[in-house]
């Protein structure tokens, strides 16, 4: 039976897979170092790649399918090119195999975490409102100013292009049609360059799918198990 471990974004949470925890009751959601009340800290992708690995080998998993957020999709992938023990899938939500960083928005959230927090907020959602806006802003300052800023600076260093083709793994990419962080190009790319890639497009979501769309993002995941697990 496949487990699904979630990996959370940039200032994130695994609060933020709570529509699919539902979806999918046997399903972990992960809390990165110096995120939703995990201890320690974390300035690459691979030292958040560390991190997971050593939770799956903790718990024993396998048949493991990552499913990552923006800098959970980074780190996905950085596993599934270490070839790491028990993962056999990857669902990549809003992610790409290199994620640059406005930096002017980098700035910003070195400037004042609730100021860029609040920079960051309209591209997020395809429709941003008050309650979308305060949560991003509580977010950050939860997360704090200067792991934040490392989340952006991991993601900004990260960049596996010219690595897709070595990974054997099925591979879903699954994106909003309006993602303005991550535009579906990205999506489209890191489909089309691993051996045994598909895309999957949620019409009028924003980077934030799994919040903004979670029936769309749960039926996405849903699909791709049974996939994964009658081939």
């Amino acid at each position: 039976m496949t487990t699904i471990v979630f990996v959370h974004g940039a200032a994130g949470s695994g609060r933020h897979f709570h529509a699919q925890r539902h979806a999918f009751p046997n399903a972990i959601a992960l809390n990165l170092p110096g995120h939703g009340g995990t201890p320690g800290s974390a300035a690459t992708i691979g030292e958040f790649a560390d991190f997971v690995e050593a939770e799956l080998r903790a718990r024993d998993l396998s048949n493991v399918l990552l499913c990552g957020h923006s800098m959970g999709g980074a780190i996905a992938l950085e596993l599934a090119l270490r070839g790491t023990a028990g993962v056999n899938a990857l669902a990549l939500v809003g992610s790409g195999a290199r994620l640059r960083v406005n930096p002017a928005f980098l700035q910003a959230l070195r400037d004042d975490v609730r100021a860029g927090a609040r920079a960051l907020a309209p591209f997020l959602y395809a429709e941003l409102d008050r309650e979308r806006e305060e949560q991003t802003v509580a977010d950050f300052e939860r997360t704090g100013g200067t792991q934040s800023v490392r989340d952006f600076e991991a993601c900004n260093a990260f960049d596996v292009t010219e690595r897709l083709p070595e990974l054997s793994l099925p591979v879903l990419a699954l994106t909003g049609e309006r993602d303005a962080m991550t535009p579906p190009k990205y999506a489209q790319f890191l489909a089309g360059r691993v051996p045994d890639g598909r895309l999957r497009i949620v019409p009028e979501a924003g980077h934030m799918l799994m919040l903004e769309a979670p029936a769309e993002t749960n039926a996405a995941l849903a699909a791709f198990v049974q996939e994964v697990e009658h081939r």
